[in-house]
């Protein structure tokens, strides 16, 4: 078997590259950069644009599957690069889906996102036929919306004929936050934000619970959907969506105790106001892009990021257990951190023009507070529509 991942230098991609490699596919991993890590043997590694449907279709020759894992803007400052995510997230996703047609590829495995469904509005134990997707038009940022359209289009390609005969099986697996060794994204922005002071205190829903996965169950899950799109488990998983977690609900601040206690700093006690930390973010937010002609900053923290700790938003695997076999195995979130603690080297924390930028967001963010609220009252108020 030959399969393709795209986004095949970034962490989950390369790991799923590995895991299905290890069972004996052909593996080509396809993204603009080359892994980090060691190449293992059976994994072939082209360097390529996502909106390039030439080197798409090179790359997805001969293939049997795709796993589109590749996304653009999740967070950093190419959240505010409106045209490349469009362009990445959504016309790539359409010239994979076209290179799958072309090529004769009867299976696409889309990694999407809970985001897609999520929006800031609280959602407790939700599962794939009841929650529908956050409209589109309220989303805080443009990596959620267009994933969301990218999702759908896969989900609507599924069914379509392929050129040489037979029937493209699309299915979509939604992940919360990735968490495991060398993990790139998640744990090292969470560990910056405590080393900056930025979690020293609580915010939102005390009891907000949310869910999150370990990189090799969600590589397991991905392997499963492939194999529930194949005739021998009667296209089980053709044109469905998949929560994937590990089947555990977690506080975010009781979930970060091993990293805090790592760091040496003190778990956060005090509770302040969420509407005064989302006005301080959309404050940050507004200061990165009036500084962006000037300096290049990195937002400190963002709506987005607000939500997803301060409001709970957990999901069943209930279909994924009974459709695709899937069994999340257990890991302890303290060993990724050990792990980072091992192998990050301890920079000095010299960030004066970072700690002058913030105090004055803090500054600024009052006279945004009643924005931030207003904000808030309308995700109220859109949940109360809802009902």
């Amino acid at each position: 078997m030959k399969a393709v991942v795209t986004g095949g230098g970034g962490y989950f991609g390369y790991k799923l590259g590995c895991a299905l490699a290890s069972e004996g596919a052909s593996v080509v991993l396809y993204d603009m950069n080359e892994p980090i890590w060691e190449i293992p043997s059976g994994v072939a590694c082209i360097q390529a644009d996502l909106r390039n449907y030439c080197a798409i279709l090179a790359a997805c020759e001969e293939a049997d599957v795709v796993f589109h894992v590749a996304s653009y803007g999740m967070s950093g400052k190419e959240q505010w690069q409106k045209e490349q995510i469009e362009s990445i997230n959504i016309n790539g996703t359409r010239y994979i889906i076209d290179a799958c047609k072309e090529h004769n590829i009867s299976r696409l495995i889309y990694t999407s996102t809970v985001n897609v469904v999520f929006g800031g509005l609280p959602i407790e134990d939700g599962d794939e036929e009841s929650v529908p997707y956050f409209p589109l038009d309220k989303h805080v940022d443009h990596y959620s919306r267009t994933k969301s359209i990218a999702e759908q289009m896969v989900l609507a390609a599924n069914g379509t004929p392929l050129a040489g005969g037979g029937i493209l099986h699309t299915c979509v697996i939604r992940p919360p936050g990735i968490y495991g060794p060398e993990e790139q994204r998640h744990l090292p922005r969470l560990a910056k934000l405590i080393q900056r002071g930025l979690l020293s205190f609580k915010f939102g829903d005390p009891s907000a619970k949310v869910n999150w996965v370990h990189v090799e169950n969600l590589a397991q899950a991905h392997i499963l959907a492939a194999e529930a799109l194949t005739p021998e488990k009667n296209y089980i998983a053709s044109g469905q969506v998949y929560f994937i977690n590990d089947g555990e609900k977690y506080n975010i601040f009781e979930w970060l105790t091993p990293l805090f206690e790592r760091l040496g700093r003190w778990k956060p006690w005090i509770r302040i106001p969420t509407c005064l930390v989302y006005a301080s973010a959309m404050a940050m937010e507004y200061l990165y892009l009036t500084l962006k002609p000037i300096v290049e900053l990195s937002p400190v923290l963002t709506r987005n990021e607000v939500l997803n700790i301060s409001v709970t938003h957990t999901f069943k695997i209930d279909k994924a257990r009974t459709q695709l076999g899937y069994r999340p195995k257990k890991f302890v979130f303290a060993d990724s951190v050990d792990h980072y603690i091992k192998t990050t080297p301890r920079g000095r924390n010299h960030h004066i023009l970072l700690k002058v930028l913030i105090l004055f967001v803090v500054i600024f963010s009052f006279i945004c507070l009643s924005v931030g609220c207003y904000g808030l009252s309308l995700l109220r108020s859109f949940r109360e529509r809802r009902h």
